[in-house]
């Protein structure tokens, strides 16, 4: 079993100069571009046993566990989804002042949780998978939300070293379908021909193998 990864558009409810911010990790009730919604009470028993083992979901840069940020000191459940109050090392970690400076100027524009799928069900006419428990592992601060599809820029500090990563960081951070990131990542990370692929596709693929590999 894999890490999962999931990411939404970052909408900041309040950040102040401490390095205190709050935000949405994760949204109930629609069905995203990986064909999963996630169930309400979802993190239920997640959030109960950090509460017990006085742990917490680490707060990342970029999915990077060698890059913490901070810690998160609340994580609630609301009728929209996992609200969550993060603190960022504003004065310890030189790379949390980074991620408050970007933040304070919208130039962050994702959050996305790293999880682990304990408990779904699969309907098997639509092929939508309902997320009824997840185990939150970690929540990140990320340049991309699920939906940009058009800025493939962050490949370059990414730490991707096999073509399943790769795919992943496509579906994550770049948005795009698990088909779409197979087709990308077996052109763009193998090198190879993508003459039979769409013009729009053979650009991305370009760009990616140009700048980065």
């Amino acid at each position: 079993m894999e890490l999962e990864l999931k990411s939404l558009p970052l909408e900041v409810k309040a950040i102040e100069e401490s390095g205190t911010f709050e935000g949405y990790v994760a949204a109930f009730g629609n069905v995203d571009d990986w064909s999963d919604v996630i169930e309400p009470g979802a993190f239920k028993k997640s959030l109960a046993a950090h509460k017990k083992a006085k742990s917490k979901p680490a707060l990342l840069w970029q999915h990077d566990r060698k890059q913490p940020l901070g810690t998160w000191e609340d994580m609630k459940e609301d009728d929209t989804g996992l609200l969550a109050k993060g603190n960022l090392l504003v004065h310890d970690v030189y790379r949390a002042k980074e991620a408050y400076a970007l933040l304070k100027a919208g130039a962050i524009s994702g959050l996305s949780i790293g999880y682990w799928a304990r408990d779904y069900s699969i309907d098997q006419k639509t092929g939508i998978r309902t997320l009824k428990e997840i185990e939150l592992i970690e929540a990140s601060l990320v340049t991309f939300p699920a939906n940009g599809r058009a800025r493939v820029t962050g490949v370059k500090s990414a730490d991707i070293k096999t073509i399943r990563e790769f795919e992943a960081f496509l579906r994550d951070a770049g948005g795009f379908s698990a088909n779409e990131a197979k087709r990308i990542a077996s052109a763009g990370f193998k090198a190879r021909d993508v003459s039979d692929e769409s013009e729009e596709l053979s650009a991305i693929v370009a760009q990616i193998k140009q700048k980065y590999l």
